[in-house]
């Protein structure tokens, strides 16, 4: 009885602990923000909304937002289908296919804003691909410049969603129709297409997000091509600051959350799910392969191309000028006290926020997964991660600054460390439920049986198993803190600076040169980091398989 009043009393702890921090960094945030777009005239008011509603500027931003959106929500989910296809349903080399994986997955190491300047660069007058081809592709300011940087801001979540959803359908049904003799498209149909609408689908619906709330590109390629999120910026830090009308774009910003979060619920429904999976090898046709190699390898080509001037421009005196290599641009970032305090700001928001997020994301997990904490309260963490899917980033930097102006915690790290923690809760916390819901049920109850205490039991034999997972997610907090530049622009001080937030203000300066070194910085560090995280996963997997082998082992 003592034990599980012991228990009762720790789970309480860490379930109201987590409350407090997701009401104070979430809730309260979001609905101070609510009350601030309704307030006016002394009471409830809906001037703001008329207001904003009636410009013409802001309707039009609307409309641009939801067109630039729109088209490359459809070109990445249908780019991210054919390289899932290229990898799962081809007899290309697998080296190829690797290749493929890590190009794709590439452009989610850097900032946002660093893709526009990088499409400047590269298709502009005085591009790399321009002055190589010997004429501009297309115009690079406006809807041109937007969707294709959206695009390769959402292919890398597009990719992984319907890659990882199309390992899980079964190939056998294909040989089936085959059988029946269907038609190609009807068998590509049938047994394609058809398990896999709800997550293009929902690919569809991630990357039109994505893109109606980014600020990054918008700020570099955007040009007179105005969005919602540049409207929202300059209304909140434009020389005249109106937060009443920033208040109310960024509840407007909200909406498509809403909606999305019905719509990702409805469109679960269509997922095919299958009892076993079977393993059959893909019928040979070498026509088939060369496509997809032809189309993978553009693809790529079209991401390195942008994202190669990065590796140039800094090296060159003056680009396009003076094509000289040196390496003082490099040097002078480095000698710069101010740019270096930059990444080190960096280095700490990023090491201090996958730090807490780990520790927030275990112990959601720990309740919902490995606890017998009532269902309401479980629902309550699930519902806490779902929302936090769908909060753009500027929604929640504006709610901050609405909040914690004038207290202690006003343009400091700590406050973006936890609005990060916050921001990118929902992925992680999922993959870090699913992993210990996978483990052994028992354990607790055999701890329990044996005299240990929950918390025990959870540090000594849960912790140690899901050590590799936690890697992962602190791995993916470390990576998203380094990039993010959406929420923590309207947080970050003139001391609390971090590089995504001076790369926005070098902009003004058109120091093009620093904005490069910076993003290299970011692009090594976190591969850097994610190479360590994920040996350091590895190892622990190995040790786990080994130790279970040994056990087996003395069990015969």
């Amino acid at each position: 009885m003592n034990r599980r009043k012991s228990q009762h009393r720790e789970l309480s702890c860490i379930f109201i602990i987590l409350i407090l921090l997701f009401f104070c960094f979430l809730i309260w945030p979001i609905l101070a923000l609510l009350m601030r777009s309704f307030e006016g005239g002394g009471g409830i008011s809906l001037l703001h909304y008329q207001k904003i509603l009636n410009e013409k500027g802001f309707i039009t931003a609307l409309g641009n937002s939801l067109l630039a959106a729109g088209l490359s929500a459809v070109i990445a989910t249908v780019l991210s289908f054919c390289l899932a296809m290229a990898i799962h349903y081809t007899n290309l080399p697998s080296r190829f296919k690797r290749m493929i994986r890590a190009v794709t997955i590439l452009p989610m190491l850097l900032p946002t804003i660093t893709y526009g300047f990088a499409v400047i660069y590269s298709f502009g007058k005085q591009g790399l691909v321009t002055r190589l081809f010997g004429h501009q592709f297309f115009e690079i300011y406006g809807l041109n410049g937007l969707v294709f940087g959206y695009v390769i801001y959402t292919l890398p979540v597009s990719f992984l969603l319907i890659s990882n959803t199309m390992e899980y359908v079964d190939k056998k049904f294909m040989i089936v129709s085959r059988v029946m003799k269907d038609s190609g498209m009807r068998t590509f149909w049938m047994t394609i297409l058809r398990p896999l609408s709800g997550t293009l689908a929902a690919s569809f619906i991630q990357c039109f997000f994505l893109s109606f709330t980014d600020f990054g590109i918008p700020a570099s390629v955007g040009g007179q091509f105005r969005v919602v999120a540049t409207v929202l910026y300059d209304e909140m830090l434009g020389s005249i600051p109106d937060f009443a009308g920033g208040a109310v774009v960024a509840m407007i910003m909200l909406l498509p959350s809403v909606l999305s979060i019905a719509l990702l619920q409805y469109l679960d429904r269509f997922n095919v799910r299958y009892n076993r999976i079977s393993t059959i090898e893909m019928e040979k046709n070498s026509v088939r392969d060369m496509v997809f190699a032809v189309f993978s390898t553009a693809v790529m080509s079209a991401i390195l191309m942008v994202f190669a001037v990065i590796f140039i421009v800094p090296f060159v005196a003056e680009w396009p000028y003076s094509m000289k290599l040196t390496l003082d641009h490099v040097i002078d970032v480095f000698l710069d006290k101010a740019l270096l305090g930059v990444f080190k700001n960096s280095l700490l928001t990023a090491a201090a926020t996958a730090s807490l997020g780990s520790l927030v994301v275990y112990g959601s997990a720990l309740l919902t997964a490995r606890s017998k904490m009532s269902a309401g309260c479980k629902r309550m963490i699930g519902g806490v991660a779902l929302v936090t899917n769908t909060i753009p980033g500027m929604v929640l930097g504006i709610a901050y600054l609405l909040i914690f102006s004038g207290t202690s915690l006003q343009n400091t790290l700590i406050l973006m460390v936890f609005c990060n923690v916050v921001h990118f809760f929902s992925t992680p916390y999922l993959m870090m439920k699913n992993s210990l819901e996978k483990m052994n049920a028992g354990w607790e109850t055999t701890a329990m049986l044996m005299g240990d205490s929950w918390i025990k039991t959870i540090l000594r034999v849960v912790t140690p198993n899901a050590l590799s997972t936690i890697l992962e997610v602190f791995s993916y907090y470390f990576v998203n803190a380094m990039v993010t530049v959406s929420a923590v622009i309207f947080i970050a001080g003139a001391r609390t600076m971090v590089i995504t937030t001076k790369i926005k203000e070098l902009q003004h300066f058109a120091k093009f040169n620093e904005i490069f070194v910076l993003s290299l910085c970011i692009l090594f560090t976190n591969l850097a980091a994610k190479a360590v995280f994920k040996c350091l996963a590895q190892k622990k997997r190995r040790e786990k398989r080994e130790a279970k082998n040994e056990r087996t082992s003395g069990g015969k």
